[in-house]
């Protein structure tokens, strides 16, 4: 065993430092570095589970062509020649890369070089166009560069924090404790702008529940109070901004009707953001996943520019990333509208500056396709070899049905990545990779710190790192003298002196200080780093990189959604992420202990329009949108309004084939940054009614046979939510289909009045599966019954525990593993009233804290819940 390794967690953009300890035996424990200055230690429930991630169950060991397993040198030589043929035959635009910012900066930095410089197409783009592109474009537009001006030390030293389209809470659930600490150290005013009520309402002193899409009108009425309430900074408007009286003019031209919003609430914002200096405003998904995503985030901008509250403590908007090197792919120029070092691929300076230092033979004048328009252009045919790294995008593409079908009829795939996905299924060649705690390298964070990722075990099978492939086909094209890196520290050390060069151009980002610097060793460092600056934030004192060093002011003119509801599809889908799980479920499905809190898809709807649809909870319903379908298990709550409704984007063919829901959603994009609409599609919504439900539980892998089926990992294997239009007409001869399990002994009690039916699977008197089916979706102890397996299991078929035995109930604390029943029993026994209570009793919330809305929505009567 040796000692802990700092490293950083591979999940959000907060950045999160880890301290991560081999334990000898191919496994780490995992703790949060308390010298890290993102999370001083804090961890949430998935940078905890992390040493949970790490088996070889899925893994790609090998490379595969055809499905079968290759040697790295022919799968290499295959990807360079036909990317070559297809190079010749077709022109440079006839290929494209879409990477991930689950990808390290020394990697983007690779695939960017070789596509841009050597083979000379911009199309190259990523699955962070998905998540930030918007804001991407809206810094360009008002600060002629892609600069956060801020640091994350400005949450704890505003006044007013206002968080628009950031359910912060669950995702990015470290920022959000340190929001929390600073609410209770100073007072800090919060206020929550979002149509649907999330867990970080819990700490909103005002919740903006504006329609969707109109978040542009609300800050252009903010403007308007600034205006009129003498709130504008004139000295900073003066010296620093153009385009004020235009921005103005259109703001009045428009409505704050558009929110929808409460005359009163609407007037406390305008109070507090007028008569408050110190705000921050923090936004995300919400703001950028819009069809005029960049208007939004300009008429954000607006608001700070005019007042001059940019660039000092505790002001200025922020955005805050989805990913963990969302910032590292913009900095490498990953976006197919910019080249490295943000500088910009339509300026011939620029390009210039990069084509010389690269000693490239060309470099592209214009843009290239953006991540919807790329696989538009695979689907046509026009884009004929495509490599795809580190993302799944059969899944979490808008039209997922669509790209889906684009990938399998494309001429030639190649896709790395370090398990088995949807789209690695429509490969011709699977290149493995290494994975979080096996590579080293750079990622930088929401508030520009870029920390190290560093190789804590040894990469499994013949899995390399995604730099050193790219580099490889790079040398069969015959480029090997630009590509000759002995380590990601070599490629580094290039990207940072190109750095410079960008510097000297008058850029923003310029770490050419660290060139030099001591790789192995280099601590958590805030760019820029150069002889002019150090850190810190930008624009207090004005100094855009704009031509004339003046910030744009945009003249912003709201528009809603261009896609109505209506008698066909009469509800507006918003999709987003759950607490305890990340993208498409590759890395976090592996920790039973994330699978606890919530275990399957689905949607949230009204209870009034639940009830006019004959929807009840826990039920199944079939979402239809003008794309495709899902089918997910319903939860009514009035956390969504009337007319809306809410599905989380997580599972995919493997883990839930009829809840992949970018299956619904419309490829509609913003028109200046190409990021794809994804909180407001129309569907319309009905009762599966199914002939059966069911829920299986075994200690091996299961096959189900079903119309609709959810799976997720326990302790002691899987668990699945069945539901099926035809019941079987041998329910034993069913279940050992579905348990691989011909010869177990098979127990089973049927209740034909009722027409349930439980079955057990035994062998040496333990328990190997267990299925139980009911006409209504079945009620019983999920986490009792899972944990059965591999145990005698007495009592295993009454579904719950037995008079006197305990039941934890479901998870509500992933981080410290406690469940609902566990909390009730204390808040009763006990007379537990606030949440600090239950933490000192059982822990429960005090670790990320994401679980602290739902333990004080527990403060009430207790309710002890024995069914999960």
């Amino acid at each position: 065993m040796t000692g802990a390794i700092r490293t950083t967690c591979p999940y959000c953009g907060v950045g999160c430092g880890v301290l991560a300890t081999p334990d000898g035996k191919g496994g780490l424990s995992v703790r949060g570095d308390p010298d890290h200055p993102a999370n001083f230690g804090r961890l949430c429930s998935k940078g905890t589970a992390l040493g949970e991630t790490l088996g070889l169950d899925g893994r790609i060991l090998t490379p595969l062509v055809g499905g079968a397993s290759a040697t790295w040198d022919h799968a290499l030589d295959l990807v360079a020649q036909r990317f070559s043929d297809t190079i010749r035959d077709h022109g440079p635009d006839s290929v494209g890369f879409y990477l991930s910012g689950q990808m390290l900066t020394e990697d983007y930095y690779a695939a960017n070089k070789l596509i841009k410089g050597y083979i000379g197409t911009a199309n190259v783009d990523t699955n962070s166009r998905l998540c930030m592109a918007s804001s991407v474009a809206g810094h360009k537009r008002a600060f002629g560069s892609d600069t956060v001006p801020g640091t994350y030390e400005d949450l704890e030293q505003a006044d007013l924090v206002v968080l628009v389209g950031s359910n912060l809470a669950w995702c990015h659930p470290v920022l959000y404790q340190r929001l929390v600490a600073a609410k209770q150290a100073r007072g800090t005013k919060v206020v929550v702008v979002d149509p649907r009520r999330t867990a970080t309402c819990d700490i909103a002193d005002l919740h903006l529940r504006l329609a969707p899409g109109s978040d542009a009108a609300l800050f252009n009425a903010v403007l308007v109070a600034l205006a009129d309430r003498g709130a504008l900074d004139r000295d900073y408007i003066a010296g620093h901004v153009s385009g004020f009286d235009d921005a103005l003019s259109a703001a009045r031209s428009s409505s704050s009707a558009m929110t929808g919003l409460d005359r009163a609430e609407l007037a406390t914002f305008l109070d507090w953001f007028t008569t408050t200096e110190r705000v921050v405003t923090v936004y995300s998904q919400g703001i950028n996943q819009s069809e005029s995503g960049t208007d939004k985030v300009n008429a954000i901008l607006n608001c700070h520019l005019a007042t001059g509250r940019i660039g000092h403590p505790g002001m200025g908007p922020f955005s805050v990333t989805g990913q963990p090197n969302a910032m590292g792919g913009r900095e490498v120029g990953g976006l197919a509208n910019m080249l490295a070092c943000h500088l910009d691929i339509e300026n011939a300076a620029h390009r210039a500056a990069v084509q010389g230092f690269w000693a490239s033979p060309t470099i592209p004048a214009k843009p290239g396709l953006k991540a919807v328009e790329m696989f538009d252009a695979v689907a046509q045919g026009r884009i004929r070899a495509l490599w795809i790294i580190h993302t799944n995008p059969a899944v979490s593409m808008p039209d997922a049905d669509a790209v889906a079908r684009a990938i399998k009829g494309c001429d030639f795939v190649v896709v790395s990545d370090v398990t088995g996905t949807d789209t690695t299924r429509l490969a011709d060649v699977v290149l493995p990779a290494t994975a979080w705690a096996e590579k080293s390298g750079t990622v930088t964070n929401s508030d520009r710190t870029i920390s190290r990722q560093r190789a804590v075990l040894p990469a499994p099978g013949q899995a390399r790192d995604d730099w050193r492939m790219i580099a490889d086909v790079a040398a069969r094209m015959g480029w090997g003298g630009a590509f000759g890196w002995d380590s990601a520290g070599a490629v580094f050390r290039e990207y940072a002196q190109l750095s410079g060069i960008a510097g000297d151009l008058g850029r923003d980002f310029d770490i050419s200080g660290l060139a030099q610097a001591d790789y192995d060793t280099l601590p958590p460092t805030r760019w820029p780093v150069n002889a002019r600056q150090q850190g810190g934030r930008f624009f207090g004192a004005g100094g855009f990189f704009t031509p004339d060093a003046r910030a744009r002011l945009l003249p912003i003119t709201p528009r809603l959604p261009a896609a109505k509801t209506g008698a066909r599809y009469p509800f507006r889908l918003n999709t987003g992420r759950i607490r305890d799980q990340w993208h498409t479920m590759t890395r976090t499905a592996l920790a039973p202990r994330l699978n606890q809190h919530i275990a399957e898809p689905f949607l949230e709807i009204h209870p009034d329009d639940a009830r006019e649809l004959g929807l009840e909870a826990a039920t199944l319903a079939r979402v239809s949108s003008p794309q495709g379908q899902a089918v997910l298990r319903v939860a009514i709550t009035d956390k969504v309004q009337r007319g809306q409704v809410f599905a989380p984007m997580h599972w995919t063919g493997d883990t839930a084939p009829t809840g992949r829901v970018d299956a619904l959603v419309a490829p509609v994009t913003d028109p200046v940054s190409g990021q794809p609409e994804s909180k407001a599609s129309v569907v319309a919504i009905a009762p599966l009614n199914p002939a059966w439900y069911g829920f299986a539980v075994s200690g091996g892998a299961q096959v189900p046979d079903a119309t609709y089926w959810a799976r997720a990992r326990h302790a002691g294997g899987w668990r699945s939510e069945l539901a099926g239009m035809e019941i079987p007409d041998d329910w034993e001869a069913y279940a050992r289909a579905l348990f691989n399990l011909p010869d177990a002994t098979c127990l089973s009690v049927a209740d034909r009045k009722r027409g349930t039916h439980r079955l057990a699977f035994m062998q040496d008197g333990r328990v190997l599966a267990a299925l139980f089916t009911a006409p209504e979706p079945v009620e019983l102890a999920r986490g009792h019954v899972a944990a059965q397996i591999g145990a005698e299991g007495a009592g295993l078929l009454a579904g719950r525990p037995a008079q006197g035995q305990p039941d934890p109930g479901p998870i509500v604390c992933a981080c410290l593993n406690v469940g609902l029943n566990t909390i009730t029993q204390a808040i009763a026994a006990q007379q537990l009233t606030s949440i600090e209570q239950i933490g000192a009793a059982l822990q429960a919330g005090t670790s990320c804290g994401s679980c602290r809305p739902e333990l004080a929505a527990l403060l009430g009567p207790p309710k002890l819940e024995a069914a999960e």
